[in-house]
């Protein structure tokens, strides 16, 4: 009875680590999460930084987001003159280095991607008929 008894037990606990072996194959480790969250991306925008997946993404990535968070950049609206004044006034106020041959590409990507829109208030509502509380 007792041998019977200690089998079980030993099969139980063989069941529960051959379980938890095969699960943990199958689920990523933090880590891996992490790594994989680089190269995530949905309607071309990177989930990570939030920036839109377009030529000279990877430069605003590099020299940008180094310093700052990227919701300075996805906030922000400007024209190419306006980006430049910003990049301007960052190497002036803020230690920005030269941002060399690479400086019209990235300013093609945020006046592209960041420009100015139109978007605002939605217009007022017209012919609407209110309740007298």
């Amino acid at each position: 009875m007792q041998k019977a008894g200690v089998g079980v037990v030993v099969f139980l606990v063989l069941l529960v680590l051959s379980i938890n072996t095969s699960l943990s194959r199958q689920q990523p480790t933090i880590n891996n999460a992490y790594t994989l969250a680089f190269t995530v991306v949905a309607d071309s925008v990177d989930k990570q930084t939030g920036l839109i997946m377009a030529p000279g993404y990877t430069l605003v990535k590099q020299n940008c987001v180094r310093c700052h968070s990227p919701k300075l950049i996805t906030d922000k609206r400007a024209t190419r003159d306006g980006w430049l004044a910003t990049i301007r006034w960052m190497q002036q106020t803020q230690g920005l280095w030269d941002l060399g041959k690479a400086e019209p590409e990235i300013l093609d990507y945020l006046a592209k991607n960041y420009a100015p829109t139109n978007e605002g208030r939605r217009p007022p509502l017209k012919s609407i008929e209110w309740y007298k509380l």
